[in-house]
């Protein structure tokens, strides 16, 4: 599945959009903050799958029910986002 339809089949654009911020950062944020890690893909792939918080700020991120594939797939897109 393309990566910006599961996005909105998953329901991320609901907190989350490309460009700017809403409940959840900028994925274009989200992209920049990670741009030098090694280990981006899969670190993001688990905050998508497990959830997070107090790295954006208060609000809490849930568990999305997604496939690891799916994380992967999420992540990757995020990360390509210039």
């Amino acid at each position: 599945e393309d990566p910006e339809v599961l996005f909105k089949n998953k329901g991320c654009v609901a907190c989350h959009a490309i460009d700017t911020k809403k409940v959840g950062p900028a994925y274009a944020d989200v992209a920049k903050k990670y741009a030098g890690r090694k280990d981006a893909v899969d670190y993001l792939a688990g905050k998508i799958k497990k959830g997070g918080s107090g790295v954006w700020g208060s609000v809490p991120m849930p568990p999305q029910n997604v496939t690891d594939a799916e994380a992967k797939q999420l992540a990757q897109w995020i990360l390509s986002i210039k």
